[in-house]
């Protein structure tokens, strides 16, 4: 789509050109004849504060003829200027050629598909490998032999950045990721079961103080029923655990 819209483009402004140069000759050779007496000048009904202007189409077709031609000194500029944009646009569409052309043989370079060290077995190889190339074969030779530079250059990077050691680097990372994964559903379970025992220590604790007070308030009713008994020795909690025999308790006293 961009190439069809620069070549539209292109053809226009010739062709714009072209046009302009023609009738700018023409006028002024109209112009030049009818200074001769050739031709018959232009004739326009121009009136100015009601009253009409003599020889008003001679003043304007001489005037315009003195523009075309004033305008034509610019034309060589804009010619300058066309043909630096085609060569831009052509430079950007070669570029992207050699870009094209060096990404396939920089992924070749990492897929370890050429062998050879020195500097020109190594380009020769490369070139003979984007000649080879199903895509870029109708690529310029100027084109593939920057790429095939440009790849002997950067056979480092494409060493270091090997697909097998990216897809090892990969591999490894897969592994630390269901690591991390699995740490992070044991640490859930783990706060799972955190959370249901500080929730089971809490009911047992609550169960232990409603023991506690029931056990208290046991306590405060055998203190008012052992004076009724007779009994006025206190019994503990300790006294209790220490002897576990029942003992019967006397009668009281009769009065």
């Amino acid at each position: 789509m961009n190439a069809l819209t620069a070549l539209i483009q292109y053809i226009f402004q010739r062709l714009a050109v072209a046009l302009f140069a023609i009738a700018a000759v023409a006028i002024a050779v109209s112009t030049v004849m009818a200074a001769l007496g050739l031709w018959a000048w232009v004739e326009l009904p121009i009136s100015y504060a009601g009253e009409p202007v003599e020889n008003a189409g001679m003043y304007a077709q001489i005037g315009l003829a003195f523009l075309a031609v004033g305008l034509c000194f610019f034309l060589p500029t804009n010619r300058r200027v066309m043909q630096l944009e085609t060569s831009h646009r052509q430079f950007s569409m070669n570029m992207d050629d050699v870009t094209r052309a060096y990404g396939a043989v920089h992924a070749a370079d990492r897929g370890e598909v050429f062998q050879m060290s020195s500097e020109f077995d190594s380009v020769r190889e490369r070139l003979a490998y984007l000649r080879d190339h199903p895509d870029l074969s109708t690529l310029e030779p100027a084109l593939l032999e920057v790429a095939a530079q440009m790849s002997h250059i950067s056979r480092e990077l494409a060493t270091v950045y090997a697909d097998e050691k990216i897809e090892r680097a990969r591999n490894f990372l897969k592994e630390r990721q269901e690591e991390v994964n699995l740490f992070n559903s044991r640490l859930d379970q783990a706060k799972g079961i955190t959370t249901e025992m500080k929730h089971w220590l809490h009911e047992v604790e609550l169960e232990e103080s409603v023991a506690a007070a029931q056990l208290d308030r046991l306590r405060a009713e055998m203190r008012e029923i052992m004076p009724e008994l007779g009994i006025d020795r206190m019994v503990t909690a300790n006294d209790m655990a220490r002897d576990s025999r029942v003992v019967e308790l006397p009668p009281k006293a009769a009065e």
